[in-house]
């Protein structure tokens, strides 16, 4: 084997390790979603909790915050995140109000108006997510909300590796391609369906391919701000993945979105 056929090989294996590790990542994170999902109440509040607190102590990373200001970030942002607990007020009109006041808080107190914004950034997909398991068909419509996501981003990454093509947004984040975007859309589509044939709201049916694209528009605002912070990933907190913004970065549009969409169906109906 000459050295050219060796350096070949091994990236071949290295990009085989990784896709296996990131393969095991994703699939032990959709397990624990599901089941949290599953069993709702105070199981799903604790992921989400543990989630929103995370993605807050990389948002505060990535806009330099010192360990100050990042811990009055985090320490804000619990407030509302208690308050959203079954045992509380849960998912309400109050606790939005609490994080709209927690950014307002932050912003005030250490002058770094991109910290208040990562309370908002963090604090409402975490509310929206609760609201929606909350209701009545709860289970249901958060796996809608979330699935359409998963889906989005699974196909994405399978069909751009396997097509290629023209790049999406090279300037922004150079590996996503329109093939891959189209795939996400068609396989978000799909899911839209399946789930409409099984009670879904044929307006939220029809809605599900453009909460794709505003998932694929968060992605690409995440990796516009990594682009600005000058880094590759988040974090490190999950092999192959990156950390919890880089896993959750199309949750933070849609979840907001999704369940404005399903109170306008429900008052509609």
């Amino acid at each position: 084997m000459t050295p050219e056929d060796q350096v070949i090989a091994d990236e071949r294996a290295r990009r085989k390790a990784n896709l296996n590790q990131r393969l095991t990542v994703g699939f032990s994170l959709l397990a624990i979603a599901f089941c949290a999902l599953w069993w709702g109440g105070i199981a799903f509040w604790l992921v989400v909790v543990v989630g929103a607190l995370l993605m807050m102590s990389e948002w505060s990373d990535m806009f330099g915050a010192s360990q100050r200001d990042k811990r009055i970030g985090q320490f804000a942002l619990s407030v509302p995140l208690a308050i959203m607990a079954p045992i509380a007020s849960g998912p309400s009109f109050f606790a939005f109000g609490l994080v709209v006041g927690a950014a307002f808080f932050v912003g005030a107190i250490t002058g770094r108006r991109a910290l208040a914004g990562g309370i908002l950034y963090s604090g409402l997909p975490a509310l929206s997510l609760l609201l929606l398991r909350s209701m009545p068909d709860g289970l249901f419509l958060s796996l809608w909300a979330m699935g359409l996501v998963w889906a989005c981003d699974t196909a994405a990454f399978f069909v751009g590796r396997s097509v290629g093509g023209p790049r999406f947004a090279p300037a922004i984040s150079p590996n996503k391609t329109w093939s891959g975007f189209l795939g996400g859309l068609v396989a978000a589509a799909v899911l839209g369906g399946i789930m409409a044939a099984n009670g879904l709201s044929p307006w939220l049916a029809a809605a599900t391919p453009v909460l794709a694209v505003v998932s694929a528009l968060g992605d690409l605002y995440e990796s516009w701000l990594k682009r600005r912070a000058g880094i590759k990933d988040s974090g490190t907190l999950l092999p192959g993945h990156g950390g919890m913004l880089d896993r959750l970065d199309g949750i933070v549009p849609v979840a907001p979105l999704a369940a404005l969409l399903v109170l306008a169906v429900g008052a509609a109906a």
